[in-house]
Order: C-alpha cells, then sequence, then structure tokens
C-alpha cells in the first residue's frame, strides 16, 4: 500500500518516510499542492499525509479538491501552526487526525496504520468553517493535547467533564465546544452550582411551578428547559449536593426533567458539559459525591493544564489580554522582550485570570506604549506583598542592600539585579531538592523546561549540586 506524503521540511519528510516504511507502507514525496495533486490524479492511495503551509500555499484550504477526487482516503494533518484555529480546521475538513509539529514519528506511523485499517472513517464532510474569534490562546503541548480532545467531540454529544484549577479557563473551554460544534445555533447556557443555594439548585436546574414553594408566584423554567436544543454547562459539579446529584443523574439518564411542583415530564434536548477544580475521585470515596453520576459525566475528560504548565505560553496569552483591554478603552500598549521574559517566569497561582487581571492593571497603569520589564516589577511586588509579607520584607532588604553596594547604572538595574540573585536563587533551590530539576521547578513555581533552560545560560550543572 502506498502513502502519499506532501512535507516542505526534507528532514521531517526523511523521518516520516522511513517510520512509514517500517509500517509496510511505501511512500511518495512532494512540497507542494500542485505536485500533490499531480499525484493524486495519476496515482491511488491508501493515505494522505500532509503538512499545512507548502511551498505554494495552505495545506488545509485545498483539502476540499482532494475530496472530491477521493473521498474515501484518509487524511493526516501535520502542523508548525500550533492554534485551536488549525486543529479546527483539520477537523472540519474530516482528517482523521491532527499532529502539531513536533510529534511523535512512532505515534504518527501507527494512526497511519490505523486510518489505512479505518478507512472508511470520514468525519465532518459538509460543515461550514468555524466561527472566527477563537476564545483559547497557546500553543504548549500542553495545549495542543486541549485543542485535539476539543476537535474529538465536536461533532457528537459525548458528556464532557473538563478538570483543572480555579482561572485555567474551564469556561473557555466549554464555549469553545459549543461554539465550534454542531450545535452552535442552540443556547449556551452555564450555570455554577457552587453559587446557587442548596435549597434552591433544583427549582434553577430543572424550574418549578406556580406556588411550589413560598415565593414561587409564576412558573419558572430551569436551566435544563432554557439549554434545549444547545449545550448546559455545569461548573463547578463537584460542589452540587447529593441529592441534586441524585435528580441530575436521572435527568441525564432519561432525556427528561420535571418542575419543582409539577407532575408532567419535560423532554430535553442538551448536550452536557461539566467542569470541576476538585479531585472527585476522593470525594466518591468520601460518599459526598456519586459514583454512577461521576462516570456518567466522565465520558471524555479534558485536563486543562495550570499556566505554571504552560509558560511558553505566557507571552501570546499577555499580548491578547493588552488587544483586549485596548477594545475595551483602555490604553494600546506592547510589551518588552524582557517584560514577556519576566511575566513568564513567574508562578501565577490564580492561572490565566490572574495573569488577565494583571495585564489589565498594567494597561490602566502604565503611561509608556512600550511596557518595559521595569514598569513589571513594582506591580509583581504589590501583588507578592499582599500574598507573603514576611518574605517580601526580607527580599526588599536583601534587594535595597545590593543596591547600596553595587551602585548599578542607570537604565542598567533590572539587568544586573537579575543577574545578581537569579544564580543564588537557582543554586539554593537545587541544594535544597538535592539537585532534583522537576522539584526545584516546583519550589521556585516556574516550569521544568525553563529552568532547564536557565539553568544551561547559567552554566550551572545539577548533578554537581550537593544539599
Amino acid at each position: 500500500m502506498s502513502v502519499l506524503l506532501v512535507e516542505d521540511d526534507p528532514s521531517i519528510a526523511l523521518v516520516i518516510t522511513a517510520a512509514l516504511e517500517a509500517e509496510g507502507f511505501s511512500v511518495d514525496c512532494c512540497d507542494s499542492i500542485a505536485e500533490r495533486d499531480r499525484l493524486l490524479s495519476q496515482h491511488s492511495y491508501a493515505a494522505l499525509v500532509t503538512d499545512v503551509m507548502l511551498t505554494d500555499g495552505d495545506g488545509i484550504e485545498t483539502i476540499g479538491a482532494v475530496r472530491d477526487a477521493a473521498p474515501q482516503m484518509p487524511i493526516i494533518i501535520l502542523s508548525a501552526q500550533n492554534t485551536l484555529d488549525t486543529a479546527v480546521r483539520a477537523s472540519d475538513t474530516g482528517a482523521f487526525e491532527y499532529f502539531p509539529k513536533p510529534f511523535d514519528i512512532d505515534e504518527l506511523a501507527r494512526t497511519v496504520r490505523q486510518a489505512v485499517g479505518n478507512a472508511e472513517t470520514k468525519r465532518g464532510e459538509g460543515e461550514e468553517s468555524p466561527v472566527a474569534g477563537l476564545p483559547l490562546v497557546g500553543r504548549s503541548a500542553a495545549m495542543q493535547a486541549v485543542y485535539r480532545m476539543i476537535t474529538r467531540v465536536l461533532r457528537n454529544d459525548l458528556s464532557v467533564l473538563i478538570l483543572g484549577e480555579s482561572g485555567t479557563g474551564k469556561e473557555l473551554v466549554a464555549e469553545a465546544i459549543h461554539q465550534l460544534g454542531h450545535r452552535k445555533s442552540g443556547p449556551f447556557v452555564a450555570v455554577n452550582t457552587a453559587a446557587i443555594p442548596a435549597d434552591l439548585i433544583e427549582s434553577e436546574l430543572f424550574g418549578h411551578e406556580k406556588g411550589a414553594f413560598t415565593g414561587a408566584v409564576a412558573r419558572h423554567a430551569g436551566k435544563f428547559e432554557l439549554a434545549s436544543g444547545g449545550t448546559l454547562f455545569l461548573d463547578e459539579i463537584g460542589d452540587m449536593p447529593l441529592d441534586a446529584q441524585t435528580r441530575l443523574l436521572r435527568a441525564l439518564q432519561s432525556g427528561r426533567i420535571r418542575r419543582v411542583g409539577g407532575r408532567e415530564e419535560i423532554t430535553v434536548d442538551v448536550r452536557i458539559i461539566a467542569a470541576t477544580n476538585r479531585d472527585l475521585e476522593p470525594m466518591i470515596a468520601a460518599g459526598t459525591f456519586r459514583e454512577d453520576l461521576f462516570y456518567r459525566l466522565n465520558v471524555v475528560p479534558i485536563n486543562l493544564p495550570p499556566l505554571r504548565e504552560r509558560s511558553d505560553d505566557i507571552p501570546a496569552l499577555a499580548r491578547h489580554f493588552l488587544q483586549l483591554a485596548a477594545g475595551e478603552g483602555l490604553p494600546r500598549h506592547s510589551l518588552s522582550d524582557e517584560a514577556e521574559r519576566l511575566l513568564s517566569r513567574q508562578p501565577w497561582r490564580g492561572n490565566v485570570r490572574e495573569l488577565r487581571n494583571f495585564i489589565y492593571r498594567l494597561a490602566l497603569l502604565v503611561r509608556e506604549d512600550r511596557i518595559e520589564a521595569e514598569a513589571v516589577v513594582p506591580l509583581l511586588m504589590q501583588g507578592a506583598r499582599a500574598e507573603i509579607p514576611d518574605q517580601v520584607a526580607i527580599l526588599d532588604h536583601a534587594v535595597v542592600s545590593w543596591l547600596n553596594q553595587s551602585r548599578p547604572a542607570p537604565g542598567k538595574v533590572y539587568d544586573e539585579a537579575l543577574a545578581a540573585f537569579e544564580r543564588p536563587l537557582f543554586l539554593a533551590a537545587l541544594r535544597e531538592t538535592q539537585g532534583n530539576q522537576l522539584r526545584a521547578a516546583s519550589l521556585l513555581g516556574i516550569n521544568r523546561n525553563t529552568l532547564r533552560k536557565r539553568l544551561t545560560e547559567l552554566e550551572i550543572d545539577p548533578a554537581e549540586i550537593q544539599r
């Protein structure tokens, strides 16, 4: 069986060809849309593996012609443009799989083998293009995994459980699934179950009849009815009372609800997406969360990473929030490279939400068009003082002492302070963790890859660190 590989990077093409040949395929290679179409007109291929950006254009934009010529041929798309937009565009072509670069070459080879074995698989043909203004930002490997999971649930109604710390953007993922999926013409209804009093949650979800309880002066439609035909997003599902969990499970199993105080059962058509920042399995063991409800919701889990595990995305997020702030009437700014690097080194315990609020504060308070690191430091210190006053007082004393002794030249304070304090800080963290880089990165609140890069640049060898 033959596979057509369309890839404009010769080294990548060589590696992929070797991996596919090891799977028993013969491989034809080209690097352009024109050559791809010529080969497809002359030969029959078991699968197409194609990059997005080719020497003569966008490989995704022309997939329609490939579909017309070979509707049963599975397509695997590769891309270095690692955004949700690219992942969704790939999914909209009916591609069997999408691989952001860099990818696992063995996984790619296995996927091609699986695609050929399931050549009848066809997804998403005839769907219109996704809406503009996609809500998620980031090209890190962690976010690529999220994007791929999103694209796999766009054309079905499987229940999704989004797991992640507070502030990581769980509702944005739910909105993306709705806006890009086949229910986008229906309503998206979000309800924070933690914010509703326990005695009112059933009324909010299922509605109530007039006179059902004191204060029920009229019939009230619940969130299930309001979301019918669309998506119901149940945020903080781990905080839902047990009795409400029971009624929710019954509604999910039957597709019908009954208003509080009512007798009539109402059929509802909703897609359920739930989210929580809590670990539900210990709650199941403790009897505070129903195991059967967990399995009903957890059909497709999506784990949303904390910001500290995708620090490479912070500059793009910061620029994105500056644009949003400008669109809301705040002054328009840009960030210097050093300011972006400084932001990327922060732990952001409040995740994306904390970063967004910080960037808005920067946009409001900084007067210069270009935000330099020197303008970022004072605001970071203000936040640190509010969180850990004792440690910051110690840091303040150390910085003042250093300034008095070193007297750096004007305009060089930040660079020299960073050089003075970063190396001893990393050495102390490595000594504390006996040279373990993973534990040192966790202690510092930074990404392990960031730590490893800085250690190389500072010529620090963790293997030589002793406690």
